[in-house]
């Protein structure tokens, strides 16, 4: 992980405090997700560079003529190695990275819906392997800052990252949470499929905020529950399996949130209900998936009696 590029585009801002975070003596530190192996595990991933790229239309590295087929069955392996990839779909030298969600379904819901990302520095929390940072890429995004608290997902993005060394699109193995506050940077910030996570989803939604210039938007997907507001749903124990799920909201609560947290002109851009066209087991997610989670009898609820998994995404802005 070389964040030397990145650190030279921070000197001098409210961020250049990573400085210290992302030195190697910091990084070295890290003892959770394996991070010793599986950055082997980069270090032997052939050394090849793409004749080209797609992040527009989907995430395309290279040609199947860049890579020789004596190699390409070699890479398939090294890279199914890091599973259980979560979002995708990727295509790397021809070789097809079906993961677990359709990420190109939601991604295709907000893109032309919300602010046009040219030159714009953008944050993507808790982004996984970096599928939406290389889409956002895609539409000229000028920087791109993921970040990623599970090592596991932050080392993929870096496997495919060692192929597009001078992508302009950085994940960075920490939560929002420990992430510089008040900094007033980006342009642009996302928070797709995390909110529900959090414990204080209110200090999440305030450090987004915070994260943000004047005039900056949010970029808000999240599970929701009918109800009205002030209602919001939290699970006793697990959530569709989910061990880390802390609250639910109804979407007129979740308004409430986005307005004490100081967002203005939220406006939603989609609902729709995860199925298992988008979410579902595949040979690299190849462990329980969204239809374990449901029940067998009534696909409506999840098998903790639940209402099953309903998804808004919205936008808002931080005032001027």
């Amino acid at each position: 992980m070389n964040f030397s590029s990145l650190l030279g585009q921070l000197e001098g801002t409210a961020l250049s405090s990573l400085e210290e975070f992302l030195s190697e003596e910091s990084l070295g530190r890290i003892r959770h997700g394996d991070i010793r192996r599986r950055l082997g595990q980069i270090g032997q991933l052939p050394q090849i560079r793409p004749s080209m790229t797609d992040f527009r239309e989907r995430v395309l590295i290279g040609d199947p003529a860049d890579c020789d087929e004596a190699t390409r069955p070699q890479l398939r392996n090294q890279l199914l190695d890091f599973i259980p990839w979560r979002k995708g779909p990727f295509e790397v030298f021809g070789i097809e990275l079906d993961c677990e969600w359709r990420a190109d379904m939601k991604w295709a819901r907000l893109d032309g819906q919300i602010a046009p990302l040219k030159g714009r520095r953008v944050l993507d929390v808790g982004c996984g392997n970096g599928y939406y940072c290389f889409r956002m890429l895609g539409r000229q995004a000028g920087q791109v800052i993921g970040l990623e608290p599970h090592i596991p997902y932050a080392m993929q993005f870096w496997a495919l990252k060692s192929f597009v060394p001078d992508a302009n699109c950085w994940v960075l193995p920490m939560a929002l949470e420990d992430f510089p506050g008040r900094s007033e940077y980006f342009d642009s910030a996302f928070s797709m499929g995390v909110l529900y996570h959090v414990r204080s989803p209110l200090d999440h939604l305030v450090s987004l905020h915070d994260s943000l210039r004047p005039g900056g938007e949010l970029v808000l997907e999240t599970i929701f529950v009918e109800g009205g507001e002030g209602y919001s749903l939290t699970p006793k124990n697990r959530y569709a399996q989910m061990r880390n799920v802390w609250f639910i909201p109804s979407i007129a609560t979740l308004e409430v949130w986005l307005e004490r947290c100081g967002f203005v002109d939220w406006k939603i851009i989609d609902r729709s209900i995860t199925t298992p066209e988008e979410q579902r087991t595949t040979e690299w997610m190849p462990f329980e998936s969204l239809v374990n989670s449901l029940d067998r009898e009534d696909s409506k609820r999840t098998i903790e009696g639940y209402p099953a998994p309903m998804r808004v995404l919205l936008t808002a802005r931080r005032p001027d």
